[in-house]
């Protein structure tokens, strides 16, 4: 069915929402739109949003399965797609309704302002994205086509870098140290701490640092620790653990920010909409529209509904602090919008759900916890007050990247064998000992020797050892 509007039309509703957006202090990146039908949109969603990207068989067979899906009615399709990029992109579908494309186009601009603002997305080169996915497919391509290396030995490799690749730092906005500061941070640690009864106490020996350890510190960026130390590999072989790092660390803050960004968007969407004094027809839709992305998902937790409650929440909070929030923090220093932006540039959604979902909140998201018990769903904590802090700690642990192990080398030759070794950082939550296995397992093909790795299961020291493609574990009593 044709769409009842024009390209036309669209241009002069997105010049009002930008004006309404700027005028409530969003201040987005250059924002150019694209109009899409549903197998182009089924293509950018498997390649992230992406106008180029490397070709992999698993990106083939994730769209044959979306595709699958749509043809046969079980699952839609998102009402758009915004990149973040300088200038953004963003795809819309053409056969919505004029409505949802306005919606569409003032929930782009919350995206855009928090790729923008927020601090966890500026090291990842905004201006240089699409030069930067098309340099990457370049690359690949190539190799794929040198006779001497071929598509069977890239797609390995690819699909031991992509199974590893967010085993890396989480958040980019603390600078790496160098080898050479490395080397002067362990060198500072070995210093005597000083002490003001140096002259009464006995000089204790100075403990010379290993300085051959490598790493000298644990790392966790896995891909990139590999590519510089193994010197086995070939030189595309290491391109293409950097062109896979980089993609993952590119798409890090926007799984570190989901609950924010989508209720960043969400918030401003609907005060945008409430201000362009839309048709009664229009805005009818819009209500129907903004209900269905903002209504809350039985047994799992939608990231609109939840984000856009705790900014509100902050807003009200600021603006008309209780009698209480007064005795315990004082006058509140800043107004409720204002606080609003401070917080949408310095939080990721783990510190903004701590500082942010209250008590009350927690209550009125009817939050709880639950486990599955054989083929049943049992809540064991519901939001009051001896419990709604376990689960917040609970929401908390599993936002973000938080539901990914992190994992670290701690020494490229273990026992003076070359064998790599690991240390999970246990965080309470025990490995899911197949997925450890393959994740030893593609370390292996990548390192080319031993892997073993320090966790602990049951309570217990666990040392986990992967030779000749089996997997020992032996726990410590």
């Amino acid at each position: 069915m044709a769409a009842s509007y024009t390209v036309e039309d669209l241009e002069r509703w997105n010049e009002r929402i930008l004006n309404l957006a700027e005028r409530f202090g969003l201040d987005p990146y250059p924002q150019e739109f694209e109009i899409c039908d549903h197998e182009d949109m089924l293509s950018y969603m498997v390649y992230s949003g992406m106008p180029a990207h490397y070709p992999h068989w698993s990106y083939g067979k994730t769209f044959e399965k979306l595709k699958t899906l749509y043809d046969y009615g079980i699952s839609g399709l998102p009402y758009e797609m915004v990149i973040n990029a300088n200038p953004a992109i963003a795809y819309l579908m053409r056969d919505n309704t004029l409505a949802l494309q306005v919606l569409t186009i003032a929930h782009v601009y919350g995206h855009n302002d928090f790729f923008k603002n927020n601090f966890t997305f500026r090291p990842t080169g905004a201006a240089y994205t699409v030069q930067s996915f098309k340099s990457h497919a370049t690359r690949v391509r190539h190799y794929v086509e040198d006779p001497s290396i071929g598509l069977e030995k890239v797609e390995a490799i690819l699909d031991a870098a992509h199974a590893l690749s967010l085993q890396c730092r989480r958040n980019l906005a603390i600078k790496k140290p160098s080898p050479s500061e490395e080397r002067q941070l362990k060198l500072d640690e070995a210093k005597p701490r000083a002490d003001p009864f140096s002259s009464v106490h006995r000089r204790g020996e100075r403990v010379e640092p290993d300085l051959r350890t490598v790493p000298l510190f644990p790392d966790e960026d896995l891909l990139i620790f590999v590519r510089d130390h193994n010197p086995e590999l070939a030189e595309w072989e290491k391109d293409l653990l950097t062109i896979v790092h980089e993609q993952a660390q590119y798409f890090v803050p926007q799984i570190e920010t989901k609950i924010m960004n989508e209720g960043w968007a969400s918030l401003w969407h609907k005060r945008i909409l409430e201000a362009l004094d839309l048709p009664q027809a229009l805005h009818l839709e819009f209500i129907v529209r903004h209900t269905q992305v903002l209504r809350p998902s039985p047994g799992s937790l939608n990231p609109y509904h939840v984000g856009m409650k705790v900014w509100e929440d902050i807003e009200k909070r600021w603006n008309h602090p209780s009698k209480e929030e007064i005795e315990e923090f004082g006058p509140r220093k800043k107004a409720g919008k204002e606080k609003l932006f401070e917080v949408r540039e310095v939080e990721r959604d783990s510190s903004f759900l701590r500082r942010y979902l209250t008590e009350e909140l927690m209550r009125e998201l009817n939050l709880f916890e639950y486990k599955t018990r054989g083929n049943e769903q049992v809540v064991t904590r519901v939001a009051d007050e001896d419990n709604w802090r376990q689960i917040k700690d609970t929401l908390i642990q599993n936002v973000g990247t938080g539901s990914i192990p992190v994992i670290k080398v701690v020494d490229s030759d273990f026992k003076h064998s070359r064998t790599l070794l690991l240390k999970h950082d246990h965080d309470g939550r025990d490995l899911q000992l197949e997925y450890a296995e393959k994740t030893l397992q593609y370390l292996h093909q990548l390192w080319g020797h031993d892997v073993a790795m320090e966790t602990v299961i049951d309570g217990n020291p666990t040392f986990l050892a992967l030779s000749d493609n089996k997997l020992a574990i032996k726990k410590s009593a």
